[in-house]
């Protein structure tokens, strides 16, 4: 995997590195994203993240933040037992302070998942696997940690139509509108500036690179959800109807299905 202006970070393995960047950016997530301040979150993200867990018992947010996820679970259906995992200390910090005590939150990485094989009935991962460098120890900690029947909740940036190069272009001499797609198959981390002195890391990664390594543990794909943007992110485009037909988020649902053995 190639990495782009990696002068700009922190020093030492990739889950320091991970970890001291959300320790830094922990009050601007949370003023930014969380609870009701960002639309995408509140009016896709937080209904969908319900509806997949609304039968299950013990669930795991892996990449927890600040809990809004983990919030969002226990208000809309108390029976539910959730455990928020992070490793950034500051995020978990705002996490206890905002949320219910009947919420843990435990801090460990998503590469060493600190919990018992088959712990869980669901794993949810929202928006945070992109800034895990190690995907495939992060999934099978994913399947270690779920029991047969658990569901597995993959939450991210369209790979396709929001990867590293891809964005709308506004050809104002051809005339012409049109959304570019990057390299989609090569894997790379791009630190990227989202806000006034936050610069992130994000690794793009084509959409195999998480099916076949579930498939292999015996994760089957049951349902994908390419929700069109919200009416708020097309104020002010000069195509909103091109635009309208590009996804941002990418969300597969899948369930633990060991094959039966012989």
């Amino acid at each position: 995997m190639t990495h782009e202006g990696q002068s700009e970070m922190p020093k030492g393995t990739p889950v320091d590195i991970a970890s001291a960047i959300w320790d830094r950016h922990a009050s601007w997530w949370r003023e930014t994203f969380s609870d009701g301040a960002d639309i995408e979150y509140a009016e896709e993200i937080v209904p969908l993240v319900i509806e997949v867990f609304a039968e299950r018992r013990r669930v795991l947010d892996l990449g927890c933040g600040e809990g809004q996820i983990a919030r969002a679970l226990h208000a809309a259906n108390g029976a539910i037992e959730v455990i928020g995992l992070d490793s950034s200390c500051e995020q978990l910090l705002n996490a206890r302070s905002y949320s219910s005590p009947e919420i843990a939150f435990v801090q460990g990485a998503a590469e060493q998942v600190p919990f018992a094989d088959r712990s869980f009935d669901g794993v949810v991962c929202c928006l945070a696997i992109e800034h895990c460098e190690d995907v495939d120890r992060v999934l099978e900690e994913v399947t270690r940690v779920l029991g047969p029947g658990g569901a597995f909740f993959l939450l991210i940036n369209h790979p396709l139509y929001q990867g590293t190069g891809s964005g709308f272009v506004d050809d104002q001499i051809l005339g012409e509108h049109y959304w570019r797609v990057g390299p989609y198959l090569e894997e790379r981390v791009a630190f990227e500036e989202v806000d006034n002195g936050v610069t992130l890391p994000f690794a793009h990664r084509p959409l195999s690179r998480y099916i076949n390594p579930l498939s292999r543990r015996d994760l089957v794909l049951i349902e994908m959800f390419e929700p069109p943007p919200l009416p708020a992110f097309l104020a002010g485009s000069v195509d909103p109807g091109l635009e309208s037909a590009i996804p941002r988020l990418l969300a597969l649902y899948f369930e633990h299905r060991p094959r039966p053995t012989i």
